[in-house]
């Protein structure tokens, strides 16, 4: 699958051996500013030379003050939930929950976060729970001048904590002056749930989901289905479990098409339980990208933006996908630039920009927006060979090759292994690239054949008409996460003009 196209904030199953992610945070917010979106509100300030709209916010975590440490998914879920109302407002820009994780809940340098972020205001906050009871404590602030502009306390029954949330995320819209559609209204109070325990399974698997390492997606699937299991309408749940789904095959050995079809059955279940669910619409659109049905997933992903516009998912997805292979590059680096503006500090969405970048042929930006990626997780093996795919379009077969290695001490990442033996091939060692094709027959024992991975190593070789057997089987195969970009991938450029191929092309991306 040609550079894994990854989901949401995450990368591939070889992310299980490179959990040590964490340590590269310090340097992350050191230097996130300098990749901050050129986003601007209708009044800004400037700080630091960074454009902040004042109609912008980050919701940093919320303290946890309950004896009970297992309450920290609660006060997570408080957190996200406002977040996501929040997130609907097309009128304000919001910041996505994989960055302000980043930070502590009540910091000292709120005006370098802010700046780290792109944002003017910050909301801090607290939970306590106890029983049936739940105190939320939150303060908004102007992390420019310290002006704090709201602050409150609720003390509530834990029934009311959806009314809670609500009414949080209403009052800052109004205090940061937002306008608000009646649609984004009736989004913003919507209540997800009425059970509280399928509330908390739900925000426990939504916190795994995130973490996108070890066996945190099988995991966030059975918090989701036990959400499920408490609320059989919990349509929320039912659209990241197909998110989860969708996933699942890039970081375990689970089968694509049994995953696939297992996501499906979730977003749809999700669409007919509420049909404005954004998450639902976003997972749709990946399995239609998957399915090589290019007008399909434009409009799931344009509807997911419409119902949620600081969806950083979406916009990230809806740019590496749909738009990009199509060749609708500007737009597509557009909407790249927008998911990073929104998700600042997530490796995956920036490492995604680099890679619409290179397929747009604009190598040097792709290779600086790649090296950038490394900056915030140089553990980061999709970075790694991304960028050793950038490297090579550019010329520096050597440097490809040293990235390709950096994967591969990461990660057991069978794409990245075929990348290393095919630059190798072109070096001139035929005997490495013979191994990789070896090795990837192996794996086919156990899982769906990569014929892509094939394609480029038989290029390698030399030998053409192999590679566009193994294209032939893909696309019949409707191997879409493999070759939906086939119209613009300069790795492919060695069969252009052969009119086989080009019938493969049309064939990919004609409109279903």
């Amino acid at each position: 699958m040609p550079r894994k196209n990854f989901a949401a904030s995450g990368s591939a199953k070889g992310l299980r051996t490179t959990s040590a992610s964490v340590a590269a945070i310090g340097a992350a917010l050191s230097i996130a500013v300098f990749f901050i979106g050129r986003y601007t509100g209708q009044h800004s300030a400037r700080a630091g030379g960074t454009e902040l709209p004042a109609k912008s916010i980050a919701v940093l975590p919320f303290d946890n003050l309950s004896r009970d440490p297992d309450n920290a998914f609660f006060a997570e879920g408080v957190q996200d939930e406002i977040l996501t109302r929040l997130a609907k407002v097309a009128d304000l820009k919001v910041i996505a929950r994989t960055s302000t994780q980043k930070f502590k809940s009540a910091p000292e340098n709120l005006p370098d976060i802010a700046k780290q972020l792109g944002v003017m205001n910050i909301l801090e906050g607290s939970v306590q729970k106890a029983n049936d009871q739940v105190r939320v404590n939150v303060q908004l602030i102007n992390a420019l001048t310290n002006t704090h502009l709201w602050a409150e306390i609720y003390d509530r029954k834990l029934t009311d904590i959806f009314a809670v949330e609500s009414d949080i995320a209403k009052t800052i819209a109004d205090t940061l002056q937002a306008k608000l559609t009646g649609s984004e209204k009736q989004l913003m109070a919507s209540q997800p749930t009425t059970d509280t325990t399928a509330y908390e399974f739900y925000h426990k698997g939504r916190s795994l989901w995130e973490k996108r390492t070890g066996d945190n997606i099988p995991k966030a699937i059975e918090f989701y289905e036990q959400a499920i299991a408490r609320d059989p309408n919990y349509a929320l749940a039912y659209a990241d479990l197909a998110n989860a789904y969708v996933l699942l095959p890039y970081y375990t050995g689970a089968r694509r098409s049994d995953s696939l079809a297992k996501a499906k059955e979730a977003a749809l279940k999700a669409l007919q339980l509420d049909p404005n669910i954004a998450e639902a619409h976003v997972a749709l659109g990946k399995l239609n990208f998957f399915n090589m049905d290019l007008a399909g997933s434009l409009r799931e992903y344009q509807r997911a933006i419409e119902l949620k516009p600081n969806y950083a998912t979406a916009h990230q997805w809806f740019g590496n996908d749909s738009l990009v292979s199509l060749g609708r590059f500007d737009e597509a680096i557009a909407e790249g630039k927008r998911a990073v503006e929104l998700d600042p500090l997530s490796p995956i969405i920036n490492a995604d920009l680099g890679i619409t970048l290179y397929l747009a042929r604009r190598y040097d930006d792709a290779i600086e927006q790649l090296r950038k990626t490394l900056v915030i997780d140089p553990t980061f093996f999709y970075a790694h060979y991304n960028l050793g795919v950038a490297l090579q379009l550019k010329g520096d077969l050597s440097a490809a090759i040293s990235e390709y290695e950096k994967a591969k001490q990461l990660s057991d990442d069978s794409f990245a292994m075929a990348l290393l033996g095919a630059a190798k091939g072109l070096a001139g060692d035929k005997n490495a690239a013979e191994q990789a094709l070896k090795n990837l027959d192996q794996t086919a024992q156990d899982q769906e054949a990569d014929e892509y991975s094939r394609a480029l190593l038989f290029l390698s070789l030399n030998n053409k008409e192999k590679a566009l057997r193994s294209i032939e089987k893909a696309v019949a195969a409707r191997d879409g996460s493999s070759l939906t970009w086939i119209k613009v991938d300069p790795l492919l450029d060695p069969l252009r003009g052969d009119p086989r191929f080009e019938a493969l092309v049309q064939k990919a991306i004609a409109p279903k």
